[in-house]
């Protein structure tokens, strides 16, 4: 009698999970559903708005995306049935909207994006179907992590700008012809990555050693306080501090997670103001930044054209906005990559506006969820470092473009346009997806 209940209750057992992937599975075709018809609709009154008629030119770019999305749909639900439902229809939201806005305002990029885009998303399933692929990070730590420190040091030898005037933060791909990638970017994962691992294997003996003598705990943080500075001295030689300070947020909030020390977040936020204070002493380029931010009118013409067209773009948008294609975001130097937030507000308004923040902060809360569920403590550091990454960037650049900071020159998270920097955030989120099925 108790083996027929045994074998009844795993039957049941098995029943109501079957139930329960078929719930997230409608849960998640419904939310992609609704995001194609707004990318759609978006696609179409596009074109009716430049070329009075609906035309191939701007919906082929939608249609691969629809395409790309429900292969992306059905390979999960194949061999990730537990994963997190809600991941991959912001991620389809934002990928899209971003195909639209690349229309919009740098259609010469369009065709460019699209293959990043197929290419991250095989990227994104080949990451989150391959289970082995946490363990393959968390073990080779230090070689990742060295390899993005190389060749974010090679930029200071080889390093060039497509633009042809500006940073030398990128490198040019060999055998690839005139496409570029920028070490910043892939050092995000790296570091992620190490600073997971390395508290995954320390944290408990950091946490204990903070309530031992002072030469204890310094010890024991010697070894990754070296290789976060040199990190930090790369960056700032580079003058890219805008990742330097989203690369130091992320170092900041796995510290306290590992810690519960609140004193390191103080501390850490001290350091980045003498640090912002230093580099607006010793770079033009920070100098700059900050004056137009406390006061973009006195150059309005000049130094502050950039974030007073930004500035008239938000305020233009209204709540509903001008429409798509019927405003003037062009206006804004650089629209199509770090100012892509101010024309989703100028054209959608300020409904379109909360909606690319909600949908980071649904991105916010279920990667918070995956981490909080974890089972290993690599996998919660991962989840965390991996949202709080995505969220702040998210948020300074937000920030940035409606003048609550000083800009920092990164961009919008899967919005913006950026074949790189969308290949590397897919594979993030791809662990992601990987993480959020290995927690069931």
């Amino acid at each position: 009698m108790t083996w027929v209940q045994s074998l009844f209750k795993q039957r049941l057992k098995q029943d109501a999970e079957s139930v329960a992937y078929d719930d997230r599975a409608r849960s998640e075709a419904t939310l992609l559903l609704i995001s194609a018809g707004f990318i759609f609709v978006s696609a179409i009154a596009l074109s009716l708005a430049q070329e009075q008629a609906v035309l191939w030119r701007h919906l082929y770019a939608p249609v691969i995306w629809a395409l790309l999305m429900v292969a992306a749909y059905g390979a999960l639900r194949l061999a990730l049935p537990g994963h997190d439902p809600y991941i991959l229809p912001v991620v389809a939201l934002l990928t899209g909207w971003g195909l639209v806005l690349v229309d919009r305002l740098a259609p010469n990029f369009l065709p460019r994006q699209v293959a990043w885009l197929a290419i991250s998303c095989g990227a994104m399933l080949f990451v989150a179907a391959f289970r082995p692929a946490l363990g393959f990070l968390q073990r080779y730590r230090y070689t990742w992590l060295t390899l993005g420190l190389l060749m974010l040091a090679a930029t200071l030898l080889l390093g060039v700008n497509p633009s042809g005037q500006g940073a030398t933060l990128w490198l040019r791909m060999p055998f690839a012809g005139r496409i570029y990638f920028q070490p910043s970017e892939l050092l995000k994962l790296f570091l992620v990555t190490f600073l997971a691992s390395y508290f995954a294997d320390r944290g408990r003996i950091i946490r204990i050693a903070t309530g031992k003598p002072t030469r204890r705990w310094i010890a024991y943080l010697a070894p990754l306080g070296l290789m976060w500075g040199f990190c930090m001295v790369l960056l700032v030689w580079q003058r890219d501090l805008g990742a330097a300070s989203l690369f130091f947020i992320v170092f900041l909030v796995l510290i306290y997670l590992a810690t519960g020390d609140w004193r390191y977040v103080a501390g850490g936020l001290l350091l980045l103001f003498v640090a912002g204070m230093i580099g607006y002493r010793a770079y033009d380029v920070v100098e700059l930044r900050v004056d137009t931010w406390i006061d973009p009118w006195l150059e309005a013409d000049n130094r502050g054209f950039q974030i007073v067209q930004s500035l008239y773009a938000v305020a233009a948008g209204g709540i509903v906005g001008q429409g798509v294609g019927l405003g003037f975001p062009t206006y804004i130097p650089v629209v199509h990559s770090d100012f892509a937030f101010a024309a989703v507000a100028e054209e959608w308004g300020l409904a379109g506006a909360l909606a690319i923040v909600a949908g980071f902060a649904v991105l916010a809360y279920r990667g918070l969820l995956i981490s909080g569920r974890s089972k290993e403590a690599f996998h919660l550091y991962l989840a965390a470092g991996i949202t709080v990454l995505f969220c702040t960037q998210a948020f300074l650049i937000m920030a940035g473009v409606t003048k609550l900071l000083p800009l920092t020159g990164i961009t919008l998270p899967f919005v913006s346009y950026g074949g790189r920097s969308l290949l590397i955030s897919c594979i993030m989120i791809g662990l992601l997806l990987n993480l959020s099925a290995q927690n069931e």
